[in-house]
C-alpha cells in the first residue's frame, strides 16, 4: 500500500486546499494507506517539504493550485519520486491537462492503485531563478499582468479575479515588442504576450495552446500579436475552446528551448505565479516527471 505525504498550500484558492484535503485524506486512510499532512509556509519550504518527503520514499502529493503543483512537482522533476497532485486551487490548470478528477473517491482510486507515468517539465532560467523546473507554462505579457492583478484581489475570487484582472491589464497595455529565440532561431514580433506551453490550459481553464501534450518533448509558444482592442477581446474569448490559433493575430511555434526578451521590463509567470521581468529562457524536460494521473 503507498505512503503518502500531502503537501498543502492553507491559502489556495481562498483556503480550499485544506478543506479538499479532509475528505480525500480520510478515503485514503480507510483503504489502508499512511498520509502525513504537512503544511507550506512559501514556495520555498513546500519544495524542502517535497525533497524530505521523497527522499522517505513517499508519494508526494502537491494540494493547492498550480502555483503549489508546480512548486512541489518541479521541485521533484529529474527525480525517481512519484507524484501526484490535489487541484484545490484556482486555475489548476495542469491538472485539467491531466484529466485529473476532482470528485474525492475517484481522485483517492487514482492514487491508490493509479500507475504512474511520466510527463514533462519546463526548465526555467532567468537572473533571479537558476534553471528551476514548473509543468504548465511560461507566459511574459498581459497575462502576466493579468495574473499579478488576479492575486493581489482581496474582494474577487476565483474566475472572477483573474476576470478583472485581465480587463485591467488589456485596458492599460501597449504592444510590446518581443525578441523570441526558439532553437537558435529568432523571432522578432509586435503583441500582447508570448506563452511558451507543456500543458494546452492556463488561466483558468483557457486553452492557450490546444495541440500542446506533456509527454511529446516540446514546447508550443503561442504569440498573439498586436491588434485593436475589441478584436483582442475576441480572441480572449476563443481561448476557451482553442479557436484563437485559426486567427492570423495568433502564430504557434514549437521548439525545445525558447528566450523571450522585450524592449521594456515586462513581467513574466509561470504556473500561475508572477515570478520576474524579461528576460527568461524556458526549456523543455522530457519525461522528467512521474505523475499518478
Amino acid at each position: 500500500m503507498r505512503q503518502f505525504t500531502a503537501v498543502v498550500n492553507p491559502t489556495a484558492g481562498g483556503s480550499q486546499g485544506a478543506a479538499a484535503l479532509i475528505p480525500l485524506a480520510r478515503l485514503l486512510r480507510d483503504a489502508g494507506a499512511t498520509l502525513e499532512v504537512e503544511y507550506s509556509r512559501g514556495l520555498d519550504h513546500a519544495r524542502t517539504l517535497a525533497h524530505q518527503a521523497a527522499e522517505q520514499g513517499r508519494v508526494v502529493l502537491g494540494v493547492g493550485g498550480d502555483g503549489m503543483a508546480g512548486c512541489v512537482a518541479g521541485a521533484l522533476a529529474g527525480s525517481d519520486a512519484v507524484v501526484g497532485i490535489v487541484p484545490a486551487g484556482r486555475g489548476n490548470d495542469f491538472a485539467r491537462a491531466l484529466r485529473l478528477p476532482t470528485e474525492p473517491a475517484a481522485l483517492a482510486e487514482l492514487l491508490l492503485h493509479g500507475t504512474p507515468r511520466k510527463v514533462d517539465a519546463i526548465e526555467v532560467e532567468s537572473a533571479v531563478h537558476q534553471r528551476r523546473a514548473v509543468l504548465g507554462s511560461v507566459y511574459a505579457g498581459v497575462d502576466a499582468v493579468a495574473n499579478r492583478h488576479a492575486n493581489a484581489s482581496r474582494l474577487l475570487h476565483g474566475a472572477a479575479s483573474y476576470y478583472m484582472g485581465g480587463l485591467r491589464a488589456i485596458l492599460t497595455w501597449r504592444a510590446a515588442h518581443y525578441r523570441l529565440t526558439v532553437d537558435g532561431t529568432l523571432h522578432e514580433r509586435e503583441g500582447y504576450t508570448v506563452v511558451a506551453a507543456n500543458s494546452g490550459y492556463y488561466g483558468f481553464g483557457r486553452r492557450i495552446a490546444p495541440d500542446a501534450a506533456v509527454d511529446d518533448g516540446l514546447l508550443d509558444v503561442v504569440v498573439i500579436r498586436d491588434a485593436p482592442r475589441p478584436l483582442f477581446f475576441s480572441v480572449m474569448n476563443e481561448l476557451k475552446d482553442g479557436r484563437h490559433v485559426h486567427r492570423p493575430q495568433v502564430e504557434v511555434l514549437r521548439g525545445r528551448e525558447i528566450r523571450i526578451e522585450a524592449d521594456r521590463p515586462l513581467p513574466y509567470g509561470a504556473d500561475g505565479e508572477v515570478e520576474a521581468t524579461l528576460p527568461v529562457t524556458a526549456r523543455v524536460l522530457p519525461a522528467a516527471l512521474t505523475v499518478l494521473a
